[in-house]
């Protein structure tokens, strides 16, 4: 195996906990309600009882196709709630809610990539007054706050008018501001910034197996990756400059990101920075490790 392959664990802090996964399903705990979620890649066994999980969980996500589901309340839970993570020496906050997607508004393991965000952009604010910083599928907007929070000039681009809604509003509870919306394709901004000239010092990038643009555009992983990788290093600042890419989608290897991404650094002439590839996992408090898609670090 690649020596640069590494497994990069994610940790709980205050406010998240997995306590528990198996048997399809984790147990975790936001804040302080507990949820019962699908989980495809936990083919093991629980550590906990049964009986455990029902008695500790305050609602129990319940598929009815395979695209979406229900919440069976087992107590008592509101609809919304607030949690916040501690980021650098800010404390980043995040509107969850109980979605028929199965999603609260909040991937937990991503906190230890705000954190490389956060460190990354204190760096370059040593360096340089301006550190434009472009996150696209940016769903709810983590890594957004933990840029800005840090003192970068945001970009964050996300297909869906409802999730970029829901990032504002985190922002406005994490008492941040000047974050800039783009509801759009994130190909087609890419194409439409590469024309443009422009250039970012980060960006990030966290795009899903499959889905669709505002227009209908269509997106599929496995074909549409590699060109997406050789436009995202031209707009990215040779010097300068950090990249963090993830990718949750079952069967992909690190080994096709580190591919790919070496292809087009040489291509692109960036030679000089660090790169970091491997598997992004959560250790559980009952001790199993759940793995939570792969990444890649520039810079």
């Amino acid at each position: 195996m690649d020596k640069n392959l590494t497994l990069l664990a994610a940790s709980g802090w205050d406010d998240y906990e997995l306590i528990d996964v198996g048997g399809f399903e984790k147990l975790e705990r936001f804040g302080k309600y507990i949820t019962i979620r699908p989980e495809p890649q936990a083919i093991w066994n629980k550590v906990l009882p049964e009986s455990e999980w029902l008695k500790l969980a305050h609602v129990k996500f319940v598929g009815l196709s395979s695209s979406s589901g229900k919440w069976d309340k087992l107590k008592d839970i509101p609809d919304n709630w607030i949690i916040s993570c501690p980021v650098g020496n800010h404390s980043i906050s995040f509107n969850l809610a109980l979605t028929k997607f199965k999603h609260v508004g909040i991937f937990p393991e991503q906190s230890v990539n705000w954190k490389f965000i956060y460190d990354k952009v204190t760096q370059l604010k040593t360096k340089t007054e301006r550190v434009p910083v472009l996150n696209l599928f940016a769903y709810t907007g983590g890594a957004s706050l933990a840029a800005c929070a840090a003192g970068a000039e945001v970009y964050h681009v996300d297909a869906i008018k409802q999730v970029v809604s829901w990032s504002n509003r985190n922002m406005e509870s994490s008492g941040l501001k000047d974050i800039r919306w783009v509801v759009e394709d994130a190909v087609k901004y890419v194409k439409r910034e590469l024309k443009r000239g422009k250039k970012y010092s980060g960006i990030i990038l966290d795009p899903p197996a499959f889905g669709h643009g505002p227009n209908g555009e269509s997106w599929k992983l496995e074909l549409m990756i590699n060109d997406l990788v050789k436009d995202v290093l031209q707009l990215l600042d040779s010097e300068n400059h950090f990249l963090i890419m993830n990718t949750y989608s079952l069967g992909f290897s690190a080994l096709i990101i580190e591919n790919i991404m070496k292809e087009h650094l040489q291509a692109q002439g960036i030679k000089d920075t660090t790169q970091e590839y491997g598997e992004l996992y959560m250790p559980s408090t009952s001790g199993v490790n759940l793995p939570l898609g792969v990444y890649a670090r520039l810079g």
